[in-house]
């Protein structure tokens, strides 16, 4: 099933933009009276009829919709060190999206080797895996935050944070979550979490994970602590 991103619909028809228009009409070859299906990014998609053919801009006419399609009962915020290699960060979040996270926030730690990220081409990536997963809301990618200031800012549900310090209880995630509630994770980066940081963490409410007895790669641990959430959702 094709699925074209129409960010901002609203009325009987919506003019798709010059790349989905390109790929809809010179890709798929489609024609006029060809059926459609298209998301908003906020979590309604929506049935219709190519009604102008245009590759620079095609024209479709709504014929239906359905609201909060496959609506998760909970919310996963992800907040993740960007990694040395950005193919791997790029990897990991295009992942996760496939899985389901609502929120991604890049990470910056006192390990942390990079502390940027390209946005506009994760945000490309995030779009591209809402439409090959068919999902219709779009993913949420913040600004790189400071660790420190991450950790107080107010979040609404569990919160976690995954690291491999042996020397501090640790539960595994499926003792510290709980079914349907939201929940912000910490995925730390190559080097993990300071001790310093997992004590602030501790103090601003975080509860210390672990994701198995392995010793998983950042971007491996991040795909791990989204699919275990959405395991634990089932």
């Amino acid at each position: 099933m094709q699925i074209f991103y129409a960010p901002g619909i609203e009325g009987s028809s919506y003019r798709l933009d010059n790349k989905e228009s390109r790929h809809i009409i010179r890709v798929l070859r489609m024609k006029k009276g060809d059926h459609v299906r298209i998301i908003d990014g906020r979590g309604n998609l929506y049935e219709g009829l190519i009604s102008n053919p245009d590759s620079e801009s095609c024209v479709i006419g709504i014929t239906g919709t359905i609201r909060n399609f496959e609506r998760r009962p909970y919310n996963l915020h992800l907040a993740v060190s960007p990694l040395k290699n950005p193919e791997r960060f790029e990897w990991m979040v295009e992942k996760c999206v496939e899985i389901g996270v609502d929120e991604i926030t890049p990470l910056i730690c006192r390990n942390s080797e990079k502390k940027s990220i390209k946005r506009e081409r994760l945000q490309n990536i995030i779009i591209s895996a809402m439409k090959q997963s068919l999902k219709a809301a779009l993913t949420k990618l913040n600004e790189p935050r400071e660790f420190k200031m991450l950790i107080n800012e107010a979040y609404d549900g569990c919160k976690l944070i995954a690291h491999c310090n042996r020397d501090i209880s640790r539960k595994g995630i499926s003792g510290a979550y709980r079914k349907g509630d939201n929940v912000t994770i910490l995925i730390g980066p190559e080097g993990d979490f300071t001790h310093d940081e997992i004590y602030a963490a501790a103090s601003a409410g975080f509860e210390s994970i672990h994701l198995g007895e392995s010793r998983l790669r950042s971007e491996t641990a991040g795909i791990s602590a989204c699919h275990s959430v959405y395991l634990l959702n089932q």
